[in-house]
């Protein structure tokens, strides 16, 4: 009598491996590469994973005395102060007249907490690792071509210009923001 269950549920294991399908071949996909992608006067950039903390609307800020015309102001942001930079100003263009699409990308470092206002996010983008080329788009302007790292080509041929913001963070003219 105490066979009878193990009986009945080791008739039901044979019948579920008889009705099993196999599993699926393995694949080999290619190593893939993930970023944020954003617009910036009117190009597609992608940012690494790890230099994007977050993506902020333009919060309400505060205008600042004194400091180059690229920074928009300061801004509390859970309690701490992020300063706004206008990305496209810094890199001698301007934001996009759609201000609804606006957004900032925040970028911490540990060292340095900055909010980049850029034209529009295009969210996460994933590519290919054998789909980057160095080098950069060539209608790009010449303040834009130090911090690119090569780019990428998605499914539909459009170019995305790997922008490395610790490059950016780097450079004197971007981390002296006052006018003094």
């Amino acid at each position: 009598m105490a066979q009878a269950p193990f009986l009945a549920l080791a008739g039901l294991a044979q019948k579920c491996r008889e009705s099993a399908s196999e599993l699926p071949a393995k694949i080999e996909s290619a190593p893939r590469w993930s970023g944020i992608g954003f617009l910036l006067m009117g190009e597609r950039f992608i940012a690494p994973m790890g230099q994007v903390a977050e993506i902020l609307e333009l919060p309400v800020h505060t205008r600042l005395p004194g400091v180059q015309p690229w920074v928009l102001g300061l801004s509390n942001v859970r309690g701490r102060l992020l300063p706004l930079l206008d990305m496209p100003m810094y890199l001698g263009g301007q934001l996009s007249q759609q201000k609804r699409n606006h957004r900032v990308l925040v970028y911490d470092n540990g060292e340095l907490f900055s909010g980049l206002v850029i034209d529009r996010s295009l969210g996460m983008q994933h590519f290919d690792l054998n789909q980057h080329k160095p080098g950069s788009s060539s209608s790009l302007p010449s303040s834009v071509q130090g911090y690119l790292d090569g780019t990428y080509t998605d499914e539909d041929d459009q170019a995305w210009n790997v922008i490395d913001f610790n490059r950016l963070a780097a450079d004197s003219r971007f981390a002296n923001a006052s006018l003094l």
